[in-house]
């Protein structure tokens, strides 16, 4: 069971490819006491599965080893202000109110 005391970090986050796309996957887990991530990922632009431990460090971004996607993860609230933002624009450009 994973529990917050044992963890100062924990996300799991559906990953977008090149073409934005949902077609991969990461999640990161930084343990109490260290500045490692433990990470388990499915590239979401060549579909390689691994785990790696890598130092942690934010923002946090990996670079996949077997085509050199570079996938990121930002701060939540950042992400979900992009997206809102993003869905304003095609709001606005599907009814003909181009700013």
């Amino acid at each position: 069971m994973i529990t917050m005391n044992k963890y100062k970090f924990v996300s799991n986050r559906v990953m977008k490819n090149s073409k934005g796309e949902e077609k991969g996957k990461m999640r990161v887990m930084v343990p109490s006491g260290t500045e490692t991530a433990h990470m388990d990922y499915v590239c979401p632009e060549c579909g390689l599965a691994k785990h790696e431990e890598t130092p942690w460090i934010r923002p946090f971004s990996f670079t996949c080893p077997k085509c050199g996607f570079l996938m990121k993860l930002p701060k939540l609230k950042e992400e979900i202000k992009k997206e809102k933002k993003q869905a304003k624009k095609e709001l606005e450009k599907s009814s003909g109110l181009d700013v």
